[in-house]
């Protein structure tokens, strides 16, 4: 077991990818706490087949960040690993986005990122490592994504300017940006049809998996990539 021993906080836990993330550094001997907003009933099942510690946060929101890590500091003592996958999208064509919909995408995406890799940095003890969750949609935005890829942009930069800051203390930074993954979330915003083209698209032949994300996660988490900081990972299945 890769991680035993080793504490994990991860952000949007319950479900899809995130779910995953928490199955696998589990399943590698971590001591995980994740977060989540509203699926309780998920967070709860999450809980009882992992052993993991759900608590209800959204990192949009400055306090309850801090509130997180308290609850870290309090369950699992020192701090190894940070994932940062909370995340919202956004559809809404550039022109119709309003104010509010854009901050609140920042908010979560962005300034919740910003807000945790902070937060982990002034705790994390040597030989940390912080992931943080981007998208495909960096170098293949499509229509409507103009707030969510900027966002999401932001946590890429973010990524390198923190390895650089925390790489004397031993601790790496990096970055996975998943293409399609068959998660509700996506079935749920796009039709049959476009998964399937999406599907025919990449070599491999299909969509990404969340265990697929979750395994660069753990490879990233682990000892294996103590050379590895300041990149970003490119689970796409060849898509981009």
């Amino acid at each position: 077991m890769a991680l035993h021993g080793r504490t994990a906080v991860v952000t949007g836990g319950s479900r899809g990818i995130g779910r995953a993330i928490v199955q696998r550094l589990a399943a590698d001997g971590a001591t995980v706490l994740f977060s989540y907003v509203r699926d309780e009933a998920a967070a709860d099942a999450l809980s009882a087949s992992t052993g993991a510690r759900a608590e209800q946060v959204d990192v949009g929101e400055t306090d309850q960040v801090a509130r997180l890590f308290a609850v870290a500091d309090e369950h699992l003592g020192e701090l190894d690993i940070v994932v940062n996958n909370a995340g919202i999208p956004g559809s809404t064509p550039l022109l119709d986005t309003s104010e509010a919909e854009y901050d609140r995408i920042m908010a979560v995406n962005a300034k919740g990122t910003f807000l945790a890799v902070q937060q982990a940095a002034r705790r994390m003890r040597s030989g940390g490592r912080i992931i943080n969750i981007s998208t495909m949609s960096t170098v293949w935005a499509g229509p409507g994504e103009s707030a969510y890829a900027a966002s999401k942009a932001a946590v890429e930069q973010l990524t390198r300017v923190a390895a650089k800051e925390l790489g004397a203390r031993g601790i790496t930074v990096n970055a996975v940006s998943p293409g399609p993954t068959d998660t509700d979330l996506l079935r749920g915003a796009v039709g049959s049809e476009a998964i399937a083209a999406t599907e025919h698209m990449t070599p491999l032949g299909r969509l990404g998996r969340p265990a697929d994300i979750a395994d660069v996660v753990a490879f990233l988490a682990g000892p294996d990539a103590r050379w590895v900081t300041g990149q970003n990972i490119r689970a796409t299945g060849g898509l981009v």
